[in-house]
């Protein structure tokens, strides 16, 4: 009887420990896309600042686009399906290096639904902020 009580503890262990390490998939799924992004933006800003021509970030119907960049230079599709932009979807990303603050609020529309914003104050790198739920 007693080894069967411990065994039984060391599972409830076990499985306490396992739903700990185990983390939401939407909440994941959403911060990789933040960061994603935010590395895109910064990625469209160099190579604006490089050629001179403005670049201009926005919403599509497929997933978002830059424009003033060759066809297929940076991506334009998000990598998790229920990801989407509440608010404005339109950022001016050089070539000025000084862009003005500017922010994307991304809401992950799987339940339960999160948002984070990918801002800059116009001088530091586009950078992930933690918001509330809609």
């Amino acid at each position: 009887m007693l080894e069967l009580l411990v065994v039984v503890a060391i599972i409830a262990m076990a499985t306490a420990g396992v739903s700990f390490a185990m983390r939401d998939n939407s909440q994941t799924a959403l911060e990789r896309e933040a960061q994603r992004l935010a590395v895109l933006f910064e990625s469209a800003r160099a190579q604006s600042r490089a050629s001179g021509a403005p670049v201009y970030w926005h919403i599509t119907a497929e997933g978002f686009r830059f424009e003033g960049l060759p066809a297929g230079a940076l991506p334009g599709r998000w990598l998790a399906e229920g990801t989407a932009v509440r608010g404005s979807g339109n950022v001016q990303l050089g070539p000025e290096p000084i862009i003005g603050p500017q922010a994307v609020e991304l809401v992950s529309t799987n339940p339960p639904h999160r948002a984070l914003r990918v801002a800059t104050d116009g001088l530091r790198p586009f950078a992930v902020q933690a918001l509330e739920s809609p």
